[in-house]
């Protein structure tokens, strides 16, 4: 921004002074409750005060005509001075000193990544759960995971690293010792040594494999640790206190986002509706009875819902009513219609407030490396890295994620014929590529003295065999891999 005054204004370009239809002084707060949306979703421009328009009368729209109507003038985007101006007597040519220089390409990736998720205040929150990423994909049109990430990694110091000593045995406890070290730091690079049952520690440099092999385990811990609770492809957020004495739900958001940022998978395990209420697309999570992992307290709740007359409603009610009473949802019941009150109510209590601490400590952890607020602002992007995604990979990603490095000659015929062989494997077995570009770009190559693939993780090479058929490929492939857990094996 260049010199000069400016002045906070409405999306319909009025100066923002009072709230809205009152006579109340802005706060930013108050503003929220008139509107009721969530800060993430709340849109207010800088302009320059020469600019602000004083002729419009918006007195006769309502409010939501204000709140939902964009700006009439959009100003040209200009990128700003990475130095100051320069002085007058420079600007005219008198002098020599420092170019006024500017780095648009930056600013405008910036700008382009962290742009409001701007929503209509009229939709409902049911028609934000079912919409919410349509409306994102119209705002994240060209953007891609790898775009958001790489400017997220610029606050990597990649000169100093934070060192973690792993068991693969027990991947979770190092993890948690490493994060928990006072001089761990998410933002230096990863420098992971894995050692074996005896303690001793594998001779592999880590340029990067071993990094990502450390924290795809970690995920894979986490899916299954006891912070998360429900269905393989439908997990909550569950309540263990003892993990809350000892803030342990702050350092698994840590490690969700030390994973994506630093070129590492995602959980890929939350239900969809627990994550539109972690990105505050909704105000309570809303999931079906079949989604509460007590099995005891998940027959109560059919029993009630399958009640058909008032009487035995009543009679269910007064026989769990401790039950009830702990979730604030044991009411005086006037018709059968209120059982799905009480159902709801339960439910809610149980995914979403009885966990409010833990599920803020998740989200204070998730906001390392200011992953959170890129989750918020492009939920529809990262869905895929957070939730349970059925969808194959495409035969383009696939291609695009290796680089073959073919002979010019010679062996080039068995090589093309191999590299179809390879892709075949990895459309039936690779679970999702991660949200982050892999550097350096993971690389093919080919070779005849062994039928076992040979594979670098440090500079991300692997050497195909070639071999006569598919299967033959298949099985050399299939054996190589799963006799290979640690570094020095073929």
């Amino acid at each position: 921004m260049y010199d000069g005054e400016y002045v906070l204004v409405y999306p319909d370009g009025s100066q923002v002074q009072n709230i809205p239809g009152t006579d109340r002084p802005f706060v930013l707060e108050h503003y929220k409750e008139a509107i009721g949306k969530a800060y993430q979703r709340i849109v207010l421009y800088i302009c320059p005060l020469q600019d602000l328009s004083h002729g419009d009368d918006s007195s006769s729209e309502s409010d939501d005509e204000v709140f939902a109507r964009l700006p009439m003038k959009i100003l040209p985007k200009q990128c700003p001075p990475t130095m100051s101006r320069p002085s007058d007597g420079q600007a005219n040519g008198a002098g020599a000193g420092p170019k006024n220089t500017t780095s648009c390409d930056f600013y405008n990736t910036y700008t382009k990544i962290y742009a409001p998720v701007v929503i209509d205040s009229s939709c409902s929150d049911v028609e934000e759960v079912e919409n919410f990423q349509e409306e994102d994909r119209d705002t994240d049109v060209g953007l891609t995971a790898a775009d958001i990430l790489s400017n997220l990694s610029f606050n990597i110091n990649t000169k100093s690293c934070s060192r973690l000593n792993i068991n693969r045995a027990n991947v979770w406890e190092g993890a948690l010792r490493g994060f928990k070290r006072f001089s761990f730091d998410p933002t230096c690079s990863l420098l992971v040594k894995f050692t074996d049952d005896i303690g001793q520690t594998e001779e592999a440099v880590d340029t990067g494999g071993p990094t990502r092999e450390f924290l795809t385990l970690l995920m894979d811990a986490i899916k299954t640790s006891r912070f998360f609770e429900g269905k393989d492809d439908g997990k909550y957020l569950s309540f263990d206190s003892k993990a809350a004495e000892g803030d342990e739900y702050f350092h698994v958001g840590r490690m969700v986002a030390v994973s994506i940022v630093h070129g590492g998978p995602g959980p890929r395990c939350f239900s969809p509706s627990f994550y539109q209420y972690l990105v505050g697309k909704v105000k309570t999570i809303e999931a079906p009875i079949e989604d509460i992992p007590d099995t005891e307290v998940r027959n109560v709740l059919l029993e009630i819902k399958n009640a058909r007359t008032l009487e035995e409603l009543v009679e269910l009610a007064d026989k769990h009513s401790s039950m009830l009473q702990t979730a604030g949802c044991y009411r005086c019941l006037r018709t059968l219609e209120d059982k799905e009150k009480v159902v709801d109510g339960y439910i809610q209590w149980y995914f979403t407030y009885r966990n409010h601490v833990s599920f803020q400590r998740f989200k204070d952890g998730l906001a390392t490396l200011n992953f959170f607020n890129a989750l918020e602002q492009h939920p529809s992007i990262f869905l895929p890295y957070m939730c349970y995604s059925a969808e194959d990979l495409t035969a383009e990603s696939v291609e695009s994620l290796f680089r073959p490095q073919m002979s010019p000659t010679g062996n080039r015929h068995e090589e093309e014929r191999v590299l179809g062989y390879w892709l075949g494997l990895l459309n039936r077995c690779l679970k999702e590529i991660p949200a982050a570009k892999l550097i350096p770009q993971p690389q093919l190559t080919f070779q005849k003295h062994s039928r076992f693939p040979e594979v670098n993780v440090c500079a991300n090479t692997i050497k195909l065999p070639i071999l006569p058929s598919y299967e033959i490929f298949e099985e050399a492939m299939n054996y190589g891999i799963k006799n290979a857990p640690g570094f020095g094996l073929h």
